[in-house]
């Protein structure tokens, strides 16, 4: 069974830029919704990796979970548009960002990896973890890195609409089988929150 948590909010994240291996810290923001929040009992005796960028190092330690880094889980790579926005790319030359998104799993950003690249490092982490153990384990990681082992689990080619509504600011709870396939357990699972004394 492995957790994944998405970091805190950035400023990035509310400006709307992409930020891919960008090391944004979080903002004074997201580190305040996170105070007090614990993962939930599920992964309460997880075995904790988390992406080495930053914003998601900062989140670990304030949810309070020792975890080793580990480079499989960092963000997707987005190229030369890392510090863009969505916005931006689409109004710059509409034809050619919805011919790159009607690709899916096989969007990609100039320079950059694509959902299914991420996919592959998921697949590769995971084959690591079930030589381990069956877990539990966590992982402190990206929007983009949840998205794309969401998908293996259901299947789903990344085209729209979503197969389901994701909330960020939980855990979601997947399942490794030995053939190495994504399975759902639960997903929008909410973080647990110390009571206050």
């Amino acid at each position: 069974m492995i957790g994944f948590i998405r970091h805190g909010t950035t400023a990035w994240n509310m400006e709307h830029r992409i930020q891919g291996l960008r090391d944004v810290p979080l903002s004074d923001e997201g580190r305040a919704a996170l105070r007090g929040a614990r993962p939930p009992q599920q992964l309460a005796r997880a075995h904790w990796f988390v992406s080495p960028l930053m914003r998601a190092s900062e989140t670990a330690e304030l949810l309070d979970v020792m975890a080793v880094p580990e480079p499989l889980l960092i963000e997707m790579d987005w190229g030369e548009w890392e510090g863009r926005t969505l916005h931006e790319l689409r109004e710059q030359n509409p034809e050619a960002m919805r011919a790159n998104e009607a690709r899916g799993l096989d969007f990609r950003a100039p320079g950059g990896e694509s959902p299914r690249d991420v996919q592959g490092r998921l697949v590769d982490w995971a084959e690591a973890l079930l030589d381990q153990g069956p877990g539990p384990y966590g992982a402190v990681t990206h929007k983009g890195v949840i998205r794309a082992a969401i998908a293996l689990a259901l299947d789903w080619d990344m085209l729209p609409p979503d197969p389901v509504k994701l909330d960020w600011n939980a855990a979601h709870i997947l399942r490794v089988s030995p053939t190495g396939a994504f399975e759902v357990v639960e997903l929008n699972v909410p973080l647990t929150r110390e009571s206050a004394s």
